[in-house]
């Protein structure tokens, strides 16, 4: 009898553990969908884990979509590394990164990819995305961020903050990106997003009152105090100037890709392109395994500055500023494979 009782007392603690572990589990799965509900975008963080990452994908494709576009980002590779073969082969230089080069290498830990951001090639919005990545569900879409949010540096965790054993395993083992863009659109796309605005007083008293002093003859008391009216000839006359550089390195929105990002020292897994953006974004985003629940930001093509804007701007400078300023930029044309511009006068 007493040994019966024990059984029953047994089975009866038994039963109350199965119930309190099938009732927990029911919460679990209420809470899950609640925040699925509220923003579908958080169970990619939290499944992400344990499948293959971006690098795997991209090198060993699963889908034949992935296959198709392996092979045109393998000859963008190609052709970064013919460049940096010629370049090193002409050049004395030798040059070791430090952790203060790499401060434009935004890193998600939870999608293990690192991407090298290049003012005036749709960081804005890159840089959105990255949050939404690596927000843990904080964001639902890359939208709801305001622009200059994105652009406050403790929002985004950069390469430069790891200790050296870090930095060197997330350069192994993450997906390396950047996105390059047509180096002459690039760089008038910054002297009339800097130097034509009004709010942009930051840039004018920075930079455009320098350049008015030193390349205008004649300036007025207020263009020598605003700094708002820089031309683009005093523009391109400060940029091919020996002792603009002498001073300090360029300013990252005409910086060139080849500074900023170090893609001779770092091996890039993909380099995609302003004139494809999305295309080239969105396959990012399939590679990372968010494909279906993030898409990168459409944009208003009828702000960007096209070929026959750039074309404009330098049939406004000497052909002896062309050619200086072509030589400044040479590389990012010959490594991201941008043909010489034709309306260019070299002499």
């Amino acid at each position: 009898m007493k040994q019966m009782l024990l059984d029953l007392m047994r089975m009866s603690r038994i039963c109350r553990m199965v119930l309190a572990t099938c009732l927990g589990s029911f919460i679990l799965v209420i809470f899950y969908f609640q925040i699925m509900r509220r923003n579908p975008f958080a169970a990619e963080g939290c499944c992400r884990k344990g499948s293959r990452n971006a690098l795997q994908e991209l090198y060993n494709p699963t889908q034949a979509e992935f296959s198709a576009a392996a092979v045109l980002h393998q000859a963008r590779r190609d052709q970064m590394a013919d460049t940096c073969r010629a370049y090193s082969a002409s050049s004395r230089k030798r040059r070791v990164l430090t952790p203060s080069d790499l401060k434009h290498f935004v890193v998600d830990e939870e999608h293990e990819l690192i991407y090298c951001y290049v003012p005036k090639v749709a960081c804005t919005n890159w840089k959105r995305v990255m949050m939404v990545l690596s927000g843990r569900g904080k964001y639902s879409g890359p939208m709801e961020i305001p622009s200059n949010e994105a652009h406050v540096p403790s929002n985004l965790k950069t390469l430069n903050q790891y200790s050296i054993p870090d930095i060197n395993h997330r350069l192994k083992s993450y997906l390396k990106f950047l996105f390059v863009r047509e180096p002459f659109e690039r760089l008038v796309s910054a002297y009339r997003n800097k130097f034509t605005l009004r709010y942009n007083t930051s840039f004018h008293k920075r930079y455009g009152t320098k350049i008015v002093r030193r390349y205008r003859k004649n300036a007025t008391t207020e263009a020598l105090q605003s700094g708002a009216d820089v031309k683009f000839q005093e523009f391109a006359d400060y940029l091919v100037d020996p002792g603009t550089q002498r001073e300090a390195p360029l300013n990252e929105h005409w910086q060139t890709v080849y500074s900023l990002c170090h893609p001779c020292h770092i091996h890039y897994d993909l380099v995609g392109k302003y004139e494809t953006l999305e295309e080239d974004a969105n396959y990012v985003l399939k590679l990372a395994g968010v494909g279906d629940s993030l898409r990168f930001p459409s944009y208003a093509k009828s702000t960007r500055t096209t070929d026959q804007m750039a074309a404009m701007f330098f049939n406004n400078i000497s052909s002896q500023q062309q050619g200086q300023l072509y030589q400044l930029y040479k590389l990012d044309f010959l490594m991201f494979n941008y043909s010489t511009p034709s309306y260019l006068k070299l002499q």
